[in-house]
């Protein structure tokens, strides 16, 4: 005996619900979203009247209760302050509902803390990302010395920082130990520059051993690179914006965060350029190879979202079409490569195999260090361990008879 299908409750309209309604449909969102979302914005009216609550009441608190209050009830879909988004977001742009309150640290780690975030921003120039890591590395300094009683950063003496990174570093690997001993001597220096300490500190930090030309850089190998390519069906919108992404990356060497920060306006169709936006917010030109140029033709003509919010070049595929993060780009570059059976391959990996293929078409190395942007000669320097045919002519012969 078949049941009969459950019909679905119905949604008064009104005129906010048909508001949402018109709001979601413009960034793309699916129909049967747009029916949770109206029924998720009916039931939160419908417990603000039960609460004698005004939408102007609606802080992130009352959020939290009223998705309490659902899960206590046994609902089991649109539980979560995640489902509840694009309705609030709809209600903010309204001016409904207050914005939502950002996280506050009330101890003196966070304050501080909070005060360097907006120098690297502002005085430095630095990317959320990267003041992130920074801040993620400091804080065992600061909650070391919160739990010892000392956090009167006025009193630091470069004996506390020695110990500090002493101790800790030796737990972490090299690349994060590194990072950390960096954003030290950076936050050691905010503090004299700020006037919490008199004199600068930064001389006490240590150095962290790191041979920085004992690596070898792994590029893949062009029939690596064509598998990599095949892994992704250009015929579907996600497969021929992947491609693009992937073809920017082998091709240009680009980071994944410059192909995620890629605007409309930074490409120069006439000229047949890019303008990319490198660290430290440099900008530079690069020319734009056929191929890769109808790569990205092809996505901008047929894969693109119509809906899709902002000028970035990439997007994401389900709605709302906001810009792709830099983990993604990292991620596309990951299933690509589980696809094609190559293991597993990081985003940078692909900047390596740019490097690795120029140099066996001849180029020099202050020519592949110019096309990646490289501030430093020393950075480029790495790739001569893997161009062996330079160093076959200055390698000495093996000694005869030699076990």
């Amino acid at each position: 005996m078949i049941e009969p299908k459950k019909k679905r409750r119905k949604n008064p309209v009104t005129a906010l619900s048909k508001g949402l309604e018109q709001d979601l449909r413009r960034q793309g969102y699916a129909a049967s979203t747009l029916w949770k979302q109206r029924r998720l914005l009916n039931d939160l009216i419908g417990w603000l009247q039960a609460q004698e609550l005004a939408m102007g009441d609606l802080s992130m608190a009352q959020v939290d209760r009223f998705m309490a209050d659902r899960r206590a009830a046994g609902v089991r879909k649109l539980k979560t302050r995640k489902a509840l988004g694009p309705a609030l977001d709809h209600l903010r742009g309204l001016g409904l509902v207050p914005a939502a309150e950002a996280a506050v640290d009330d101890d003196p780690a966070g304050a501080i803390l909070n005060r360097y975030r907006q120098f690297l921003v502002t005085e430095r120039g630095l990317a959320d990302g990267t003041t992130d890591r920074y801040i993620d590395c400091l804080r065992p300094f600061l909650v070391r010395r919160m739990a010892a009683g000392q956090f009167d950063l006025e009193g630091l003496t470069p004996a506390d920082i020695t110990s500090f990174v002493v101790a800790w570093c030796p737990r972490l690997n090299a690349g994060v130990a590194k990072l950390t001993v960096t954003a030290l001597r950076s936050f050691l220096g905010f503090l004299h520059l700020d006037g919490v300490t008199e004199r600068s500190l930064v001389p006490a930090v240590p150095k962290v051993l790191r041979r920085r030309l004992a690596g070898l850089p792994k590029g893949l190998e062009p029939d690596q690179v064509r598998r990599l390519l095949a892994a992704c069906d250009a015929d579907t919108a996600v497969g021929c914006r992947d491609l693009a992404i992937l073809a920017l990356l082998v091709r240009l060497g680009l980071r994944r965060g410059e192909v995620a920060g890629l605007r409309l306006d930074d490409i120069d169709w006439r000229a047949g350029t890019i303008r990319v936006r490198g660290k430290g917010n440099c900008h530079e030109r690069l020319p734009l190879p056929p191929d890769v140029g109808r790569r990205l033709a092809e996505y901008l003509r047929h894969a693109r979202p119509a809906d899709a919010q902002g000028r970035t070049v990439f997007v994401r595929h389900f709605a709302p079409h906001h810009a792709l993060g830099a983990s993604r780009v990292s991620g596309i570059v990951a299933d690509a490569a589980r696809r094609a059976d190559l293991g597993r391959i990081h985003a940078h990996r692909l900047r390596h195999t740019v490097a690795t293929e120029l140099l066996r078409a001849g180029a020099s190395l202050p020519e592949i260090g110019q096309l990646l942007r490289h501030r430093r000669v020393e950075t480029t320097a790495i790739y001569a361990k893997v161009d062996r045919d330079t160093l076959r002519l200055i390698a000495r012969p093996w000694p005869e008879g030699a076990l």
